[in-house]
């Protein structure tokens, strides 16, 4: 539907009067948080645009403490579930019961039943514990026994997982990646911020708390309206370009890549990316969507969408040094 320069401008007031509440979500999350606001601003594009994310860094880079502290500012439940070699899908989902005194099963709802859930080095767990996850992650519902559940929204799934430390751990399956719209790296903090941690926590002062500045309705709405921000045509193209240059490089004179590309984006890479763009463009307080949107974003979309052969390996190319190829070639609108 082709929309006026009117139609354009109240949407973009609509948008700005709604978006308040993302710079009081950021301060309250800064006064726990040092730094990461890389990390703070991809948990929330997960959060507007209804998407899970997953995060990979070393131990100790605040990320469980973020996705808690964003759960307070929204004062939403939050759960936090740690993956190990020995875990079960009941662990995770819940069980049934028999409960003596009525003489039947009863439903054990499990720590997935949260508007938050953290799943903390989820590359730990074997492939019955993820297929439960998926479930949950794709369909937002949970089977127990013969009955269906369905989970409380905001539904959101955080994971991490820890690149050093690889012994014991399952690599994810693809089809599993794939369900998650963002993989953000997570970088050490600046020697500034790290000299902030350092007296913050040396210092022994109670942590300030986070106070709930955003209702979960507030978050629904915002939701329904990040997807009517306006994204023009070219913009569309643009990012069906970006998706496509993986797919077949040598149709956009990337011939290069050809034996470097094992797959590429599939089409949710495209669609999330147009989700992601427009919720960037919403934190912005814009009603529309700029090549800028895109390109800021379009690493967390695709890093885990694009798989790499043996000779990209033995030449040490890897999925960012692709991405900036195709960032390079495609031409923007």
């Amino acid at each position: 539907m082709a929309q006026t320069a009117e139609d354009i401008r109240l949407l973009n007031e609509k948008i700005q009067s709604a978006a308040g509440f993302i710079d009081k979500m950021e301060s309250e999350i800064g006064r726990v948080i040092i730094g990461q606001h890389y990390m703070v601003s991809r948990l929330l594009i997960g959060l507007l645009s209804n998407g899970h994310v997953l995060l990979e860094g070393v131990p100790g880079l605040a990320k469980t403490l973020s996705i808690k502290s964003m759960a307070q500012a929204i004062h939403a439940k939050f759960a936090r579930i740690q993956f190990t070699p020995d875990l079960l899908p009941a662990d995770v989902i819940g069980t049934m019961i028999y409960n003596q005194q009525t003489h039947e099963f009863v439903v054990r709802k499990g720590p997935i039943f949260a508007n938050f859930i953290l799943a903390d080095e989820i590359n730990r767990a074997p492939a019955k514990v993820q297929s439960a996850l998926l479930e949950a992650m794709q369909e937002k519902q949970v089977t127990i026994g013969e009955t269906t559940h369905k989970l409380d929204e905001p539904f959101l799934v955080l994971a991490t997982q820890n690149p050093i430390d690889q012994e014991g751990t399952y690599p994810l399956p693809e089809a599993q990646v794939d369900r998650f719209m963002l993989k953000v790296m997570i970088d050490y903090p600046s020697k500034q911020e790290e000299k902030l941690i350092i007296r913050q926590n040396v210092q022994g002062l109670k942590f300030p708390s986070v106070n709930q500045v955003v209702s979960v309705q507030e978050i629904i709405r915002a939701r329904e309206l990040v997807r009517e921000i306006y994204m023009d045509e070219k913009i569309e193209n643009y990012i069906l370009d970006l998706v496509f240059a993986t797919r077949n490089p040598e149709a956009y004179k990337l011939e290069k890549l050809k034996p470097l590309i094992a797959y590429g984006g599939s089409p949710r890479a495209s669609i999330n990316l147009a989700l992601a763009a427009k919720a960037n463009a919403f934190i912005h307080k814009r009603g529309y969507v700029i090549p800028e949107d895109v390109r800021n974003i379009v690493k967390d979309v695709m890093r885990h969408r694009i798989g790499l052969t043996y000779e990209a390996e033995a030449e040490n190319v890897n999925v960012e040094n692709v991405i900036d190829q195709v960032m390079a070639k495609v031409e923007v609108p």
